[in-house]
């Protein structure tokens, strides 16, 4: 089994060096057309791997990872909306926002793949965590329903300024780089803006797995499943971005459900010794919450106010 890890690894790794390397080796703006086509075909790479994973380990294993990529999918896509915060509140340039989020997604994998494998063996020895991870979901749904958004207070990030105690920082980017040796003073390293910002989204990505990675959970304890859905997911939401960063507040119901969902998945934690939702159900559920949420979104935007 260890050589399937393996292998998924360096396919998920060869895709970022070749969408880095190859087809955005200069700094540019992405445009929507070219986001769009990119997010098809890692969609079509995430089917293609539900076939594969059907023929390999059944029908079965092949629904969970279908359902466990969606739900994922849409939990993480309310990363976009505090992308679109942070790198406003930064004013990162357009051409660099790709190679910000190339590295956050390398990050993003390593970290989530040693979650993802604490999380289910803490579980397989602890099984009480099953509920505590039910409980967590059904509060941050709860608080995500109540504030309609997550709160991101990037003035007091504690890495941002912790690194601003240990570099100095400069004042201005420096086209793609993360760090800049000052010739005057002696070749003195600095920190620039790009770095706190791959911090900043790196720190807020954790805090959404937090309630993205034990929602998949409750749908299977397989860690293969879990970690594989979770690298489609996050290689297609980076495309995602660009794709939709123009059009994000549109869906003003969005996070209610995702909220919705959250809640769902907690009471399935909490219910799973009792009665076992079949996977076929939950990701029906699921599909059916967030084509509700985007439906009403389109049917009843906001109101704009008017200017006196």
């Amino acid at each position: 089994m260890l050589y399937v890890w393996i292998l998924f690894n360096f396919f998920a790794l060869g895709l970022l060096v070749l969408d880095l390397s190859v087809f955005h080796r200069r700094g540019r703006v992405v445009s929507v057309r070219a986001a769009l086509r990119w997010s098809v075909l890692y969609v079509a790479l995430a089917a293609g791997f539900a076939v594969i994973l059907s023929l390999w380990q059944g029908h079965q294993a092949a629904l969970e990872f279908v359902t466990a990529y969606v739900l994922e999918l849409s939990l993480s896509a309310d990363n976009l909306f505090v992308f679109l915060v942070i790198f406003n509140y930064f004013a990162v340039p357009e051409d660099q926002q790709h190679r910000v989020l190339f590295w956050g997604v390398v990050a993003a994998l390593i970290l989530r793949g040693i979650f993802i494998g604490a999380g289910v063996s803490l579980i397989h020895r602890f099984h009480w965590l099953f509920y505590l991870l039910g409980g967590l979901l059904i509060y941050s749904g709860t608080r995500l329903c109540v504030t309609g958004a997550h709160n991101v207070d990037l003035a007091v990030n504690p890495l941002v300024r912790a690194l601003r105690r240990i570099l100095p920082v400069t004042s201005n980017f420096e086209g793609g780089r993360f760090f800049l040796r000052n010739p005057r003073e002696n070749f003195r390293l600095y920190a620039t803006p790009l770095l706190i910002v791959l911090l900043v989204i790196e720190t807020t990505d954790l805090l959404f797995a937090v309630d993205s990675i034990p929602a998949v959970l409750a749908i299977t304890l397989n860690a293969f499943i879990v970690y594989s859905a979770n690298v489609f997911a996050i290689l297609g939401l980076r495309t995602m971005y660009f794709a939709i960063a123009g059009l994000i507040r549109i869906f003003r119901f969005f996070n209610y459900g995702l909220a919705v969902m959250l809640v769902l998945m907690g009471l399935k934690m909490l219910t799973v010794d009792y009665y076992r939702i079949p996977t076929s159900v939950t990701l029906g559920v699921v599909a059916g919450v967030l084509v509700v949420s985007v439906v009403a979104s389109v049917a009843f935007p906001a109101v704009k106010k008017s200017m006196d």
